[in-house]
């Protein structure tokens, strides 16, 4: 099993990350789960989703406290949320950033294994908006092919209509922009 954890703010996605994440792992024969987990609703507001997906039935039916891959749509949630506080040792911190590698090593300390993405570059060239939800699932498909890329485009279509490709592209764009920074010993 595979537990994933998505911090992002109210209005980038990341509810939505998770129900495409674990719809297209569905589609693939798997077993998914993906739930939010927010207070008051608003724009702008701290946001936590969580999605699970295994080979095998899930029975565990709770928030994600140690995972194995957190995703943080917003670097500014590095600093007052820590969301890798709990990842589990050999855990991936999925990063939209604009920084080096070595810069947030720099910053933050982080050892675990880096995966970086400009997802609001990428955003604002493919989409025309700063919503990094679709371009975030890429950068997470490349670090640990928990889904096929190709398994995103049904899910897509589906929650996107007319603006599925331009989503799809987002994501294949993110997927071949990613950077991923091994584990630090």
């Amino acid at each position: 099993m595979i537990e994933i954890r998505f911090h992002g703010r109210g209005g980038q996605g990341a509810v939505t990350s998770v129900e495409l994440l674990a719809l297209a792992a569905i589609e693939e024969g798997k077993f998914a789960q993906g739930f939010p987990s927010f207070g008051p609703e608003r724009r702008g507001a701290p946001v936590l989703a969580f999605c699970r997906v295994d080979d095998r039935r899930l029975r565990l039916r709770c928030k994600i406290l140690k995972p194995d891959v957190v995703v943080v749509l917003d670097p500014s949630l590095l600093r007052i949320q820590n969301p890798p506080a709990d990842l589990k040792e050999n855990g991936i911190i999925v990063l939209n950033t604009a920084k080096t590698a070595a810069e947030i090593r720099q910053e933050y300390g982080y050892k675990h294994t880096l995966v970086l993405v400009d997802a609001n570059k990428i955003a604002r060239e493919v989409l025309g908006v700063p919503i990094v939800n679709t371009t975030m699932i890429g950068a997470l498909l490349r670090a640990t092919g928990v889904v096929a890329v190709e398994a995103m485009e049904h899910p897509l279509k589906e929650r996107f209509g007319p603006l599925a490709v331009k989503n799809f592209n987002a994501l294949k764009v993110a997927y071949d922009q990613t950077i991923i920074e091994e584990r630090k010993p």
